[in-house]
C-alpha cells in the first residue's frame, strides 16, 4: 500500500550550505543526515514529520558513479544542483512489485543503509527504476525496528517545531517535463493510483494526502516542493536550490468582517458559516 512521498533527494554540491539556505531563507531546520559508505554519498535531512528533504552531496564521485543513486545525483549537481528524483513509501516492498507493469523494470528489493553521525545505523528496502529520473520515482520501506523509525522518534518528529514558528509537512512535488500527458501516465500506472487534470498542462496524481503534479512548463526550474507550516504567515516563502523551487506556505487566516450596528455581521444574518 501507499503510504506518500517519502523524500525528495535534491543533489547539491555542499550539504551543510544547503542546510544553511534553508534555515535562513525559510526556517526550516537539518536535524539529520550521515553517510552512504557504499554509495560515496552524504547528506542532511530536513524532516517533515515522516517525510524529508534529503540534502545528498558527493564525497567519493567513483563509488557514486557506480551506485544505483550516484549517476543521478552526479548529473543533477553537473547541472547546477537540484531534484535528482524522490522516494514513494509503501509498507509493504514486496507486495508492491508484484502491483507494476510487467515492462516496469524495477530493479529489486534492495538493501540499503545509513550510518548516523552518533552511530546507528538506519536501514530500508527499495526498488528503482532502470534510470533515475525526476517524473520515475523509487519504492522505499523503512526498517521500523532500525534508527530513527521508532515510536518514540516518529512521535518527536511529528511535534517538531522548525524555526519557522510551527509543524512543516511535504505538501506535494511538482516537476516539468515537455510530455507531461505521458509521463503523468506512465507514473499512474507505475503507483497504480489515480490521476486527473489540474488545469492547462498540469496533471495532479494523488498519493496519499501528498500529490505529486505534472506539467508542461514551469516559471522558475523544472521543479517544485511545496511545504505548509501550520501557522500563518504573511506570505508564502520560496528559495531555489539548483533547479528546484522549495515553496513554504503558512494556513490561510479569513479577515473577520466589520460588525452591523445591531452587533451582528452580515455574514451570520442568514445562519451561514465562515469555513
Amino acid at each position: 500500500m501507499l503510504a506518500g512521498i517519502d523524500h525528495v533527494v535534491l543533489a547539491v554540491e555542499d550539504p551543510d550550505a544547503a542546510a544553511a539556505t534553508l534555515a535562513d531563507k525559510l526556517g526550516l531546520e537539518a536535524t539529520g543526515g550521515g553517510r552512504h559508505e557504499a554509495m560515496g554519498t552524504f547528506n542532511r535531512l530536513v524532516w517533515l514529520g515522516d517525510s524529508y528533504l534529503e540534502l545528498i552531496g558527493v564525497f567519493d564521485r567513483e563509488l557514486a558513479a557506480r551506485s544505483w543513486l550516484g549517476p543521478a545525483v552526479l548529473a543533477a549537481i553537473e547541472r547546477g544542483g537540484g531534484l535528482a528524483t524522490w522516494a514513494v513509501a509503501v509498507d509493504d516492498l514486496d507486495r508492491q512489485l508484484t502491483w507494476l507493469p510487467p515492462d516496469a523494470g524495477f530493479v529489486g528489493p534492495l538493501d540499503g543503509e545509513r550510518r548516523r553521525d552518533d552511530g546507528r545505523i538506519v536501514r530500508w528496502r527499495l526498488a528503482h527504476p532502470p534510470a533515475l529520473d525526476a517524473t520515475t520515482p523509487f519504492l522505499i520501506q523503512h526498517d521500523v525496528a532500525g534508527a530513527e523509525w521508532t515510536p518514540d522518534e516518529r512521535t518527536a518528529r511529528a511535534e517538531q517545531r522548525h524555526p519557522v514558528g510551527g509543524r512543516v509537512r511535504l505538501a506535494g512535488i511538482e516537476i516539468a517535463t515537455d510530455t507531461a500527458p505521458v509521463a503523468a501516465g506512465r507514473l499512474r500506472r507505475l503507483l497504480a493510483t489515480s490521476a486527473e487534470p489540474a488545469g492547462r498542462g498540469v496533471v495532479r496524481i494523488a498519493l496519499g494526502r501528498q500529490e505529486a503534479r505534472i506539467v508542461q512548463a514551469r516559471p522558475r526550474g523544472v521543479a517544485a516542493v511545496d511545504l505548509l507550516v501550520d501557522t500563518p504567515l504573511p506570505r508564502r516563502r520560496s528559495v531555489m536550490l539548483g533547479d528546484c523551487e522549495i515553496r513554504l506556505s503558512g494556513l490561510v487566516v479569513h479577515a473577520v468582517p466589520p460588525a452591523d450596528d445591531d452587533g451582528g455581521s452580515s455574514a451570520h444574518r442568514d445562519g451561514s458559516d465562515d469555513v
